[in-house]
């Protein structure tokens, strides 16, 4: 997204909120850049579109195709996990599936919640940094 003009960023992001919305009748609010690709701008186009950006910072790598175990060890023992983190997980890759039962359980008995992206993030007050945080204004 951080290669395309402010006005391809924001055809974009509509096209995809009025497709979604024709398809389930829901008005997203969340963004979440392809690749992790953004920049100020992204960030700045999505607010202006009415969109709060979020970013991950834990990468399950379950992409790789490395299977169960990976995908379990990449999380739990992930440098960046901690309270408030966000976990990649891809729909489509091989393993992600088979794992989500002992990963989720595994880290519940570490004491971690899930929560929804939308309870997790503050709205007023914060923008996002280039590392995915939430600053304080």
């Amino acid at each position: 997204m951080s290669q395309i003009s402010d006005e391809e960023k924001k055809e974009e992001l509509m096209k995809v909120h009025t497709r979604v919305q024709e398809l389930t009748g829901y008005d997203m609010f969340l963004f979440r850049p392809p690749y992790g690709d953004y920049d100020n701008a992204v960030v700045n186009v999505a607010k202006d579109c009415g969109y709060y950006t979020i970013q991950w910072d834990v990468d399950s790598l379950d992409w790789k195709d490395y299977g169960v175990d990976s995908i379990i060890k990449t999380v739990t023992q992930h440098k960046h996990l901690g309270n408030g983190s966000i976990i990649l997980c891809h729909n489509g890759a091989k393993f992600t599936a088979q794992a989500l039962d002992t990963l989720i359980a595994t880290l519940k008995n570490e004491g971690y919640t899930f929560v929804p992206i939308s309870e997790l993030i503050y709205r007023e007050g914060y923008h996002m940094n280039h590392e995915g945080r939430q600053i304080k204004n």
